[in-house]
């Protein structure tokens, strides 16, 4: 079978997060949209579908597939990059009707199995992003499964996804507890903690899976007296310093330094959170650096529902608790606060006393007194130092990518009067 993950129109709701990668690379739980739907197709030849502009760093991530190309000449599976999909997904999606059908859950796509000239037709389109109306005229079929449509969708649904993640993950492990645990630790429902091979836990840690399991990756340390409530994921080689408290629903992917207050919340990768002050209900993106003493409230005091800014309007969440939304490579210094709903972009720096916007356009210098445009050379050779400091050196498609964002969000700067 041939499967092609697409991205659609809608990709915009997620900004900032997804200025620098597919909708599909977002992580809820412990794996990411791609990987939850790749695990169903484990014998399948992969196409990505992606805005063009992601395209080769894309193509330096995944060698293995094709990227905005499909060679299949027979029938192909295409599935929304957003959707949750979930162990039950395959008894969803009928695979063995030998008709053409599209499976939607309201007017959202969830997938299409195409063949003949509807699949050329799609095929030449893979340079634009799919509507609903590219898939006219194949029958039409209802499903009951979850898309992502605005960032605080995957906080609100982490802590579940935390949970099935895990059930998938263990099925093939041996031995759920290894790596070096040193006298003084405290594993709370030991069954359902899983420590990977070459990680260590200092004493005075405590491992409460009690609510909910916790999955540690490889190569984890985590240091003495902090504590962890799960459901908890920490990914390989990430650092949780002396005394933090990690509460539940809270993903920490890879190489990541994190201490201080963490509670439902997203940190995608490579990002440091190390000192005092507390994250909830927040998605923090790649090469994210929050000083000491930086705090977000994810809670308005009358106890309403939180408003959002996506793509320049005010949006109900329709939820009560919305912390902060930071877009890669960004910054925050020391004290700095962030009311609830905050959402930053990519590559700002943050601070300075008083509260920032509730909207920090990409490529931000500056805080509650004033922005400025923070120099697009400046802001790479920043980046540049941040990752060879973990030893990752950026291309030359990273470098293309990056300065391609500092174009796309020219027109959010002028809005704010901002130099270009």
């Amino acid at each position: 079978m041939h499967i092609c993950i697409f991205e659609g129109i809608y990709y915009t709701r997620l900004l900032p997060l997804v200025y620098m990668r597919p909708t599909y690379e977002l992580r809820c739980g412990i794996l990411t949209l791609k990987d939850k739907i790749l695990r169903h197709f484990p014998d399948a030849k992969v196409s990505l579908h992606c805005r063009n502009y992601l395209a080769e760093h894309l193509a330096e991530l995944y060698p293995q597939y094709e990227i905005n190309t499909i060679s299949s000449e027979d029938e192909c599976l295409f599935i929304n990059g957003r959707i949750l999909a979930e162990n039950d997904f395959l008894d969803k999606i009928d695979l063995k009707n030998p008709n053409d059908v599209l499976y939607v859950n309201g007017e959202y796509i969830v997938a299409a199995k195409v063949s003949g000239s509807k699949l050329n037709d799609l095929k030449n389109s893979l340079h634009d992003l799919y509507t609903l109306s590219d898939f006219d005229g194949l029958f039409k079929q209802q499903v009951d499964v979850k898309l992502i449509n605005y960032p605080w969708d995957l906080i609100n649904n982490n802590a579940d996804q935390i949970k099935k993640d895990f059930e998938y993950l263990i099925k093939t492990k041996e031995n759920k507890i290894n790596g070096k645990i040193y006298d003084g630790v405290h594993l709370l429902n030991k069954d359902y903690i899983f420590i990977d091979e070459g990680t260590s836990i200092k004493p005075g840690v405590v491992l409460d899976a009690e609510g909910g399991p916790i999955y540690i990756g490889k190569g984890v340390k985590i240091f003495p007296n902090a504590v962890i409530e799960g459901p908890a994921y920490i990914g390989d080689k990430t650092a949780i310093k002396i005394g933090a408290k990690i509460y539940e629903g809270t993903s920490i992917g890879e190489v990541c330094k994190v201490g201080g207050e963490v509670e439902n919340s997203i940190i995608h990768a490579y990002s440091n959170k190390q000192h005092e002050g507390f994250l909830g209900h927040s998605y923090l993106a790649m090469w994210v650096n929050i000083s000491a003493d930086t705090n977000n409230s994810d809670l308005k005091n009358n106890y309403g529902s939180v408003k959002v800014y996506i793509n320049g309007e005010l949006v109900d969440s329709g939820s009560q608790f919305v912390g902060l939304t930071m877009g890669d490579h960004s910054k925050t210094g020391i004290n700095t606060m962030f009311n609830t709903g905050t959402v930053v972009g990519v590559s700002c720096n943050i601070y300075g006393s008083g509260i920032p916007p509730k909207y920090v356009p990409s490529f931000s210098w500056g805080g509650a007194d004033m922005l400025t445009t923070y120099d697009l050379e400046r802001s790479l050779e920043v980046a540049r130092r941040v990752m060879a400091r973990r030893n990752v050196s950026m291309t030359p498609a990273e470098e293309k990518l990056f300065r391609k964002v500092f174009d796309l969000t020219r027109e959010e700067r002028r809005k704010r009067g901002m130099p270009n």
